[in-house]
């Protein structure tokens, strides 16, 4: 955490006063997008409540599953993660160094990564049995003709993805971020009409998909993220950018990105092998778990579920405000401003925090109700949202690493840098396969699912320190003190956010647990809406005295905002 510090003295308050001149833009970028990525996420619940209506949850429900879940994993496997972290640095390199702006650098830097994305979708399509077979060994016979056919008219969706990817990095690199985080709505739209539609012909289906069904659901899908990519044209015309291909690749300067996109391709592997032995081992788990008659599912399903809650609150915050923020950071990593990058840094750790601390406390302090508002319905017991909420708690702490992590990995990518995050997210890896298997190994059936969500937390913040230390090292300029962490601006913010967060968890969890016990109806989620409405005033009558600036801010923010209305 110590990677973005302000120095003390003088310097320090020239890189405040700098960082007040910009932040009002990047908090406005950062809101739109997190408005956006709220609306999405609502309408993509939507979405799913609206497949589950018409698919339910037989064989044909997880063909078509599998079916469209292989694209993003694919294209996020071999090529999505380089694409996000970098396209921004590069164009706005290309854009400070070359004299028409970078644009016949961009031309050819999408050129050569759309004939990629082309390729690769081609040789997906078709391989579709080969990939389906891998993914779902144990069908066969029409469910497996079922599910290749489906991949076959979902697997187009790679193209897209990265076509979508690509030319949001575009605008992103022009300040333009609105268009990217609220196009994937229209996307979700889309799959809701077209499921809707089925819903209404269907309803007296025998289980089964016909060939044409399984066309219209397929390729109404693959419609959702054309739309989604077609959407961005608009803004991509407003932007006064104009794409031509260009092939002349020979000699133009792609190496360096292309060695930077096999670094973060490298990465993503290594995720990938750290999460498949979470994955055997939670799965193997949850059989143990089965055979020992342990109340609750304890196995990958309910760490599945945990996982994607407990991400929300970064995928809102943290990675709106980074977004905004990745073009300045990358052109002062141009123009060699490291301290501007160091500047930036620092922001995006406090400013995150303020949400994402009180947003760690709520979820580890609320867990059980958060959990049963959110899963408790169908067939889901008591049981298992109590085991569901034991793994929610391991996750919150880490949510404050995880959130800190990606800010401080960006600032590599803003330095054209992918090496050394690649390393450094070894440590992660390493920890958290090393603890799941000692979790497996050492902890009853009924709590080792648990200890590995612990232990990714242990793992986060033990990545989190050093990838801190290593990037502040390199963003301190040799003319300039480094100060330890005991001094770090950042440090401090952090734990007074901590200090406020505990008394206010602690009193959430007492009010919840007594809205709970009240009954009359009220269920979980009005114990969860009462524990994080208590959490959240406790958070706002103690930014004062303890000096939270980043949450004093908000506050007075909202203030001008009621009085204007």
């Amino acid at each position: 955490m110590t990677a973005a510090d302000a120095t003390t003295g003088p310097v320090a308050a020239q890189e405040e006063e700098q960082l007040q001149r910009g932040s009002g833009s990047v908090l406005r970028s950062g809101a739109v997008m997190a408005a956006g990525s709220v609306v999405s996420r609502a309408t993509g619940f939507i979405r799913s409540a609206v497949v589950v209506a018409a698919l339910g949850t037989t064989l044909r429900a997880d063909g078509y599953t599998v079916a469209n879940t292989v694209p993003n994993i694919l294209y996020m496997l071999l090529i999505g993660g380089a694409l996000n972290a970098v396209f921004v640095p590069e164009l706005v390199r290309a854009a400070r160094e070359h004299t028409d702006g970078g644009a016949a650098y961009t031309d050819r830097l999408l050129t050569l990564c759309t004939a990629g994305l082309l390729a690769l979708t081609a040789l997906a399509v078709v391989g579709a049995p080969l990939i389906i077979s891998v993914y779902a060994p144990t069908y066969d016979g029409h469910q497996a003709e079922l599910t290749i056919a489906l991949a076959r008219y979902c697997l187009p969706q790679i193209l897209f993805y990265g076509l979508f990817t690509l030319l949001g990095q575009v605008l992103n690199a022009r300040n333009r971020f609105g268009a990217m985080m609220w196009t994937p709505v229209l996307n979700n739209v889309v799959i809701i009409a077209v499921f809707g539609l089925f819903l209404a012909t269907a309803a007296g289906s025998n289980g089964s998909l016909t060939s044409a069904q399984a066309q219209w659901l397929g390729w109404g899908t693959t419609a959702g993220i054309v739309v989604q990519t077609l959407a961005l044209v608009p803004a991509l015309r407003a932007a006064k950018f104009r794409w031509r291909p260009r092939f002349d690749w020979r000699g133009s300067g792609l190496t360096r990105p292309l060695r930077a996109a096999g670094w973060l391709v490298m990465l993503v592997l290594t995720n990938q092998a750290a999460y498949w032995v979470v994955t055997r081992l939670s799965t193997a788990t949850g059989q143990h778990a089965v055979d020992q008659n342990v109340a609750g599912g304890a196995g990958y399903t309910a760490y599945s579920y945990a996982y994607q809650l407990w991400v929300v609150p970064q995928g809102i915050v943290t990675v709106s405000l980074v977004t905004a923020l990745m073009p300045r950071m990358s052109r002062a990593a141009a123009e060699g401003d490291l301290l501007g990058v160091r500047r930036d840094v620092s922001y995006a750790l406090r400013t995150s925090a303020a949400v994402v601390i009180p947003a760690a406390a709520a979820l580890l302090a609320l867990a059980p109700w958060v959990m049963g508002s959110v899963f408790g319905y169908g067939a889901t017991g008591p049981a298992d949202i109590t085991v569901m909420a034991g793994m929610m708690a391991a996750f919150a702490p880490g949510l404050i690493a995880f959130s800190g992590q990606y800010v401080l990995s960006r600032g590599f990518y803003a330095m054209s840098d992918t090496r050394t995050p690649f390393f450094l997210n070894l440590v992660i890896a390493a920890l958290q396969a090393g603890l799941a298997v000692a979790s497996y190994l050492l902890l009853p059936a009924r709590w080792a699912v648990t200890g590995m969500a612990g232990a990714y937390s242990v793992a986060l913040f033990a990545g989190f320190a050093v990838t801190a230390y290593v990037l502040h090292r390199r963003v301190s300029g040799s003319g300039t003190a480094r100060p330890s962490a005991v001094r770090s601006p950042v440090v401090w913010a952090h734990v007074r956010l901590v200090a406020a967060c505990v008394p206010a968890g602690l009193l959430a969890y007492v009010v919840a647990g007594a809205v709970d016990m009240q009954g009359a109806g009220l269920g979980d989620l009005a114990a969860a809406g009462a524990g994080a409405a208590v959490l959240l005033l406790t958070v706002a009558l103690l930014a004062r005295p303890l000096r939270l600036a980043e949450v004093s801010t908000a506050l007075e923010a909202v203030r001008r905002r009621l009085r204007r209305t």
